[in-house]
């Protein structure tokens, strides 16, 4: 009995999806739930699993393909068992080839064009595909790896390219997810009337309180004290009294929401994504932390839903944990403003009279000019100054 294997139902506003990675080839067994492929949406991966156990017979549409819902995708023959391998051949020469051939049935269509554009020899490859499968990108780490070739011999002297060497370049098709960033934030260039405003911010009571604190923290919550819990907070405090930053155009009338929903934008292994803490105004900083770390795994190991990562009416982005000093972030759609955070540096400052050393974070407010003033702007960004400055209006709603 021939079993179909069909593209799941999209999320809601997703109308195609790419097939981006084979893990079965034809003719390999498959057990029930065992991921067969992983199709790329704009904003998720989602995994294929089998329905029943049995043998691939067919696969109908090859990576990088465009499918649409409930598309078939491949045929499994229910109950088969995967056929005995081959005798072994009496002559050397013949084992090689064969063993060649059957190397080459399991990469998927992709890799296989990707290793003989390359002239490469798939045996001295390793993959770390399940069973040792060559993935893709296991044949891009062997390119940029390779060894430039050695320079024939001539008793000419050497053009300048070639006293140079070789120069490679390598040509990649932007993921779903990439090709979705890149749209998104063009629009929001093109329609928005963005414009960045800075503040600067003394963490020293902030630190304090995390050193006092974070042992005992984490024993009780079971969650690490971080600085987010601080800013998201503080953001939130802030958003209270000037509710124009947590609203959205709509046409010709301004939406404000009477609820927070804040993304953090985060990096994954397939670009950026900003999952949303729903309600935050309702959360703990013990909360806010789990959320936080939660959503941290799940972008790591690729399981984020579409739910995570839809609405927000605020974002929040740290590029200081990779040591940026200074940023103009651009807005979310159809958000009216975010916040960067950006390395935290030890400078001299001016306290009382005095010059101290003082742990210093710069913050960046981008905003929709359209419907926040400037002085909105800046008062925003001062209360969040305020907050973490003095963490005890935090606690006080001050």
């Amino acid at each position: 009995m021939t079993i179909e294997i069909k593209v799941p139902i999209l999320p809601e506003s997703v109308a195609d999806a790419t097939v981006a990675t084979w893990h079965k080839q034809v003719g390999d067994a498959v057990s029930i739930d065992e991921n067969l492929v992983d199709i790329e949406t704009e904003k998720v991966v989602l995994e294929v699993p089998s329905t029943v156990d049995g043998v691939i017979k067919e696969i109908r549409v090859e990576e990088g393909a465009t499918v649409g819902e409930q598309e078939v995708i491949a045929i499994i023959e229910e109950g088969a068992v995967a056929s005995a391998p081959t005798a072994e051949p009496a002559a050397a020469e013949s084992t090689t080839e064969a063993s060649s051939e059957d190397d080459a049935d399991k990469l998927s269509p992709a890799v296989r064009k990707l290793v003989a554009d390359n002239n490469l020899d798939a045996t001295t490859i390793k993959g770390t595909g399940k069973n040792g499968r060559l993935l893709k990108e296991d044949v891009l780490n062997a390119i940029s790896n390779k060894p430039a070739p050695a320079a024939a011999k001539s008793a000419a002297a050497p053009t300048p390219q070639a006293a140079m060497g070789e120069r490679s370049e390598r040509r990649v098709p932007m993921t779903r997810l990439r090709t979705t960033i890149a749209r998104r934030l063009k629009e929001a260039q093109d329609t928005q009337a963005m414009l960045t405003t800075f503040n600067d911010v003394n963490l020293q009571a902030v630190i304090d309180l995390r050193k006092q604190y974070k042992e005992q923290f984490e024993k009780v919550h079971g969650a690490r004290l971080g600085f987010m819990s601080f800013f998201v907070k503080a953001a939130i405090e802030a958003l209270k009294r000037f509710p124009a930053v947590n609203a959205s155009i709509d046409g010709n009338d301004i939406v404000y929401h009477d609820f927070y929903d804040v993304g953090i934008a985060a990096s994954s292994p397939r670009g950026l994504v900003v999952p949303v803490l729903r309600d935050v105004d309702q959360m703990s900083f013990a909360g806010v932390e789990k959320s936080i770390g939660a959503y941290g795994q799940k972008a790591k190991d690729g399981k984020l839903t579409m739910d995570d990562l839809v609405g927000g009416t605020f974002t929040v982005s740290n590029g200081g944990v990779f040591g940026s000093m200074l940023s103009t972030p651009i807005v979310n759609p159809p958000q009216s403003a975010i916040l960067g955070m950006h390395r935290i540096e030890e400078r001299p400052v001016a306290e009382n009279g005095q010059v101290v050393i003082r742990p210093m974070m710069y913050l960046a407010l981008t905003y929709d000019h359209r419907i926040i003033d400037g002085k909105e702007s800046v008062l925003f960004l001062r209360t969040i100054k305020e907050c973490l400055e003095d963490p005890a209006r935090l606690l006080l709603e001050l």
